[in-house]
């Protein structure tokens, strides 16, 4: 059996052969896969975050490349960046993030997948900024429906605070992260803000993020304001007031002008 010191190396490696090859930095490379694995979870029809589920998301958090290895305990780990929704419905900058999370029981191998979590509260999204949010603890989270008209043909309803989605060997699909920590990357965020580590001022920041947050804020925007204006065409039209019709008049009768007034007629 090969040693977990070996299982993390092939890992690792994997997860870097996966990073762009341009000289870029670490945030930059994860922002960039970020964008990736977006882009092309939305590209698949049939696997895609269902319409109405982008629609009412207050944040998302996209963990590119996370690894989970085990050999009887178990852990995942990796990094990402999480986009929250204010008060006026648009996208803030992106603020990076950190996962981790152990297990017990029988286990071996190891596993790098792409993972994307849809936050429909605003309790979810705050708990990540006050410090740490733990899902299925302070969260609730479930695997998340695929597919664009998923919505519509299931009794999802939004019972959860997080729905997760997961690629693995280039499938998408629902997945479990119970127990899993979300922690501010401060170190990330202050490197690349140029020392704004604070998750707070991050996303109250209003100018355009640097290059290349401005392009996953952009690809962000797009598959949100799309799903927002498919949910709004399928939605019923509102009914129109049936005006009744005209009732005809009631006929009326004019008496004659006497011709000649004064006389009787003749016997």
């Amino acid at each position: 059996m090969k040693s977990p010191g070996f299982i993390f190396a092939a890992l690792l490696a994997g997860t870097l052969a996966g990073f762009p090859a341009a000289a870029v930095t670490r945030e930059e490379a994860t922002i960039q896969n970020a964008t990736l694995v977006l882009r092309e979870l939305q590209s698949m029809p049939d696997l895609q975050i269902p319409d109405q589920l982008l629609s009412r998301a207050e944040g998302i958090v996209i963990l590119p490349a996370n690894v989970k290895v085990g050999l009887i305990f178990g852990a995942r780990f990796g990094n990402g960046v999480l986009m929250v929704r204010d008060a006026d419905h648009n996208w803030s900058n992106p603020v990076f993030v950190t996962t981790g999370g152990g297990s017990w029981g029988f286990q071996a191998g190891g596993q790098v997948a792409d993972i994307v979590l849809v936050l429909t509260t605003r309790q979810s999204v705050e708990g990540i900024t006050d410090g740490k949010l733990t899902l299925g603890a302070d969260a609730s989270v479930a695997a998340g429906p695929v597919g664009r008209t998923a919505m519509a043909s299931t009794s999802v309803t939004f019972d959860s605070e997080v729905y997760a989605y997961s690629r693995t060997k280039g499938l998408f699909a629902g997945i479990s992260l119970e127990g899993n920590g979300i922690f501010i990357g401060k170190k990330a965020n202050r490197r690349f803000y140029d020392g704004d580590g604070s998750a707070t001022e991050i996303l109250a920041r209003k100018q355009p993020p640097p290059p290349p947050a401005d392009e996953l804020l952009a690809e962000v925007r797009r598959v949100t304001s799309t799903s927002a204006e498919h949910t709004a065409s399928e939605a019923p039209a509102p009914a129109t007031e049936v005006t009744p019709p005209e009732r005809p008049a009631e006929p009326r009768t004019y008496p004659m002008a006497d011709q000649e007034p004064g006389s009787e007629p003749p016997p």
